[in-house]
């Protein structure tokens, strides 16, 4: 397992286990959801949920913006993404 690997899973587990002070933004949570998906699992697929289906069409589109984007760079920017929210 990479350096950059092992951050990441411990990233992950913060996210998991976070208590009090850490509340993300709905834009924040999409956000970190298309990451973690992008970085687990490549690019998107299966068919878009209809319009109806308001909350797993949302995470849908989150994934689908970042096709394309390398595992390696999804793991980064979903660190930086934790990093700058603590850091505020």
């Amino acid at each position: 397992m990479s350096d950059l690997e092992k951050e990441f899973n411990e990233t992950v587990d913060y996210v998991k286990n976070a208590e009090g002070d850490f509340k993300p933004s709905n834009e924040l949570k999409l956000e970190l959801y298309g990451l973690y998906k992008q970085a687990t699992e490549g690019d998107v697929t299966g068919s878009r949920p209809g319009m109806m289906d308001f909350i797993n069409r949302a995470k849908y589109d989150a994934w689908a913006d970042l096709k394309g984007i390398s595992k390696e760079s999804a793991m980064q920017r979903y660190i930086d993404s934790i990093e700058n929210l603590k850091n505020r």
